[in-house]
C-alpha cells in the first residue's frame, strides 16, 4: 500500500489524469459530501462485493473514507486478494475539506 496527499490527489485530477478513485464510505457520508469517487463502502469490499473493481487489480486504485482508517483496511485487503497497487489517502476527506474546503 502507498500513500498519496490529498493535495497530490487534486493535482492529479486536476490535470484530468484518469484515476481509479474510489471511496469506502457509507452511502450517507457519500451523499453529504464526495469528490466524486465510486462509492464502494468497506463492508462491500470485505464481502467481496466489488462492483467491477475485480477488473482493475492489475491497475491502480486510490481509497479514501472519512479519516484514512477505513480506506487503508480497504487497501490492505485488496492487497491480501491480489491487487497489484492500493493508495491510501492520507487524512481522507476529512484532509480534503482542511486543504480545499467544504465546496
Amino acid at each position: 500500500m502507498e500513500i498519496i496527499t490529498v493535495q497530490e490527489l487534486k493535482e492529479r485530477l486536476d490535470q484530468g489524469e484518469p484515476i481509479n478513485l474510489i471511496d469506502c464510505r457509507e452511502p450517507f457520508e457519500y451523499e453529504e459530501y464526495n469528490i466524486g469517487a465510486k462509492l464502494i463502502p468497506l463492508g462491500d469490499i470485505q464481502n467481496q462485493h466489488w462492483n467491477g473493481l475485480s477488473d482493475l487489480k492489475d491497475q491502480e486504485v486510490i481509497i479514501h473514507c472519512r479519516s484514512g482508517k477505513r480506506s487503508e483496511t480497504a487497501c490492505l485487503f485488496l492487497e491480501a486478494h491480489g491487487f497489484a497497487k492500493t493508495v491510501n489517502v492520507a487524512g481522507g476527506i476529512l484532509a480534503w475539506k482542511d486543504a480545499f474546503g467544504k465546496d
